[in-house]
């Protein structure tokens, strides 16, 4: 997944989403789950402590030890949960304990001057005689109906580690349940994701396949929001055919224009046997080659980059083999070839054609008895696909001089060979076109070896 892609920012935006609501949701979760929780302990701590002043009130106004029927744990010394019953006055009778509590005390909270709430408790937090955290409630019993009669000080303790290993617990659960829930949730959007931009994956391969030739348009059934793409895609598609065609319709007839009035003029220089009509004519065949020559560029300019052509290059070679050996039969010239099988030239096979065979024929040209042809897929370029095509010869090669002067338009090193010189100068501008390049170089066999780079499909 791309840093840039539209899976990775629905992707990313989803999980932060998640990153950021399921804390604040876990914080308040847990507020909400703590305050009840504080309810439901100051709930029983209250309710012990009434049941206590209730039972512990004995006759003339003498408390008495309440039976301890409300809480086990007040038995069990040092636990936590402690009762207490101390006299505010000193006509009251001797304080009273839990067996949990000992002989220790617990400070009073009317004592530290804690206001009472609207039922007349008090709370407060304090440390208990094991020095642990405690939260008690105190409330004040008597005097008596006719007002007479001491008062006394009331007090239930609890143990605060009871709520917060409660708390603790519960927060466990529930950061391991958000856990999962987030991890859940990431992985349902990368489905989500995935499953919702597969039907860019399919136009992307359709693109490829229309691009590679294999296609002549997009095809399958897509979304709805996805159609009028294809459709406009399409018709992109038609509408480029159509401008190449229209430009070759053109091309051509430019070409029938030009050869018949050339043609003419050639055949009247020819009909004067002087100098003049000599070299009207040389200059009228000059006017030919060049004319082929721009119209080939400008037919392949217009054919460069079209969506959909693609050409097999094994199947362009092996023709070309043949038919070299056979030219060039007498002097014995074996021509090997050796190209994978799905390689395929990113253009027109006709252009293909003529940059091989020109190639070809002048390695066939200079080659003592061997010219070797091997296509290998080239290292990408600008997003694109490559090909390098060597043509190797065991002829007697160029130097580094001649390899450099040997590229410019008309300049031939040897008049013995056939041949006008504009060969591979035309190999050069249909390779050019193509944003391909060609390099000379010394050959392994020898001779020359010319590498030539081409898009691939």
């Amino acid at each position: 997944m791309k840093f840039k892609s539209l899976a990775f920012r629905l992707l990313a935006t989803s999980a932060g989403w998640v990153l950021l609501v399921l804390p604040i949701a876990g914080f308040i979760i847990y507020q909400l789950y703590r305050d009840d929780l504080q309810t439901a302990f100051d709930a029983r701590l209250e309710k012990l402590v009434n049941s206590i002043a209730i039972d512990s009130m004995g006759s003339g106004g003498q408390p008495i030890a309440p039976k301890n029927r409300y809480e086990p744990l007040f038995e069990d010394p040092r636990s936590g949960w402690y009762w207490q019953i101390k006299p505010l006055d000193p006509t009251g009778g001797p304080p009273l304990r839990s067996v949990s509590l000992g002989d220790a005390a617990i400070d009073l909270p009317i004592e530290r001057k804690v206001k009472a709430d609207e039922d007349g408790a008090r709370w407060m937090n304090a440390v208990g005689p094991a020095h642990e955290g405690i939260r008690m409630v105190e409330v004040i019993d008597g005097p008596d109906p006719l007002g007479k009669g001491p008062r006394y000080s009331v007090i239930v303790a609890g143990p605060i580690d009871w709520l917060d290993s409660r708390l603790a617990n519960f927060m466990t659960r529930l950061s391991i349940a958000l856990f999962l829930t987030g991890v859940g949730l990431v992985a349902v959007t990368l489905f989500q994701v995935r499953f919702g931009l597969l039907p860019l994956r399919r136009i992307e391969q359709g693109l490829a396949e229309v691009r590679s030739g294999r296609a002549t348009k997009l095809e399958g059934a897509l979304p709805a929001e996805i159609e009028p793409l294809q459709q406009e895609l399409n018709a992109l598609i038609e509408s480029n055919q159509e401008i190449i065609d229209r430009a070759r319709t053109q091309v051509g007839n430019l070409a029938h224009a030009l050869k018949t009035p050339l043609a003419v003029i050639t055949n009247e220089a020819r009909e004067d046997k002087g100098p003049f009509g000599t070299k009207i004519a040389e200059q009228a065949a000059i006017m030919r080659d060049q004319v082929t020559h721009y119209l080939d560029r400008a037919r392949v300019a217009a054919q460069v980059g079209v969506i959909g052509r693609a050409t097999p290059v094994h199947e362009v070679l092996e023709p070309l083999a043949r038919a070299l050996e056979r030219i060039h039969r007498e002097r014995n010239i074996s021509v090997s070839i050796e190209c994978p099988p799905g390689v395929r030239f990113a253009g027109e096979r006709q252009d293909l054609e003529e940059i091989l065979g020109n190639v070809s024929d002048n390695a066939c040209k200079w080659a003592k008895s061997r010219v070797s042809v091997k296509v290998t897929p080239g290292p990408a370029r600008t997003g694109r696909a490559r090909l390098s095509i060597f043509i190797d010869d065991d002829g007697p090669g160029l130097s580094a001089d001649q390899r450099a002067r040997i590229g410019k338009r008309g300049v031939r090193l040897d008049e013995s060979k056939p041949g006008s010189g504009l060969g591979l100068s035309i190999v050069t501008d249909l390779v050019q076109s193509y944003l391909g390049s060609l390099q000379l170089a010394r050959s392994p066999l020898g001779g020359l070896q010319v590498e030539i780079t081409l898009p691939a499909a």
